[in-house]
């Protein structure tokens, strides 16, 4: 069954991303492998949502990561800073009792569609 939510929604310039879990688009399951598989894939499902608007990574500016486990939260850095290698988005990380389809993680994010103009630290 299809879900009840967009998988992305342009407001203007902003592009919001619904959570991704890390299912395999083909089958509709979770892929095996444990919470660094399931980041990766989850991961790739948003590289796609962000391609279909003509952006990639480089255009995200927030994260929200949602866990099971805190513990996993190293584990899953590992995974997303090969995704984010620079100029990392803002990001906020919370365990929480549950995730769709039993997921082990779930990534949201908000992007930019367009030029980004960096703040200066």
């Amino acid at each position: 069954m299809k879900g009840i939510y967009s998988q992305a929604v342009v407001v203007d310039r902003t592009m919001y991303i619904a959570g991704q879990v890390g299912l395999d688009p083909a089958t509709g399951q979770l892929v095996d492998g444990g919470v660094l598989a399931q980041t990766k894939q989850a991961l790739v499902n948003m590289g796609e949502i962000l391609k279909a608007a003509g952006c990639d990574y480089k255009n995200v500016v927030k994260t929200t990561v949602l866990l099971t486990d805190m513990n996993d939260f190293a584990g899953v850095n590992d995974v997303y800073k090969q995704f984010f290698p620079n100029n990392c988005p803002a990001r906020a990380a919370y365990q929480v009792v549950a995730l769709p389809k039993n997921g082990l993680v779930e990534i949201e994010a908000v992007a930019v569609v367009g030029p980004i103009t960096e703040a200066s630290e």
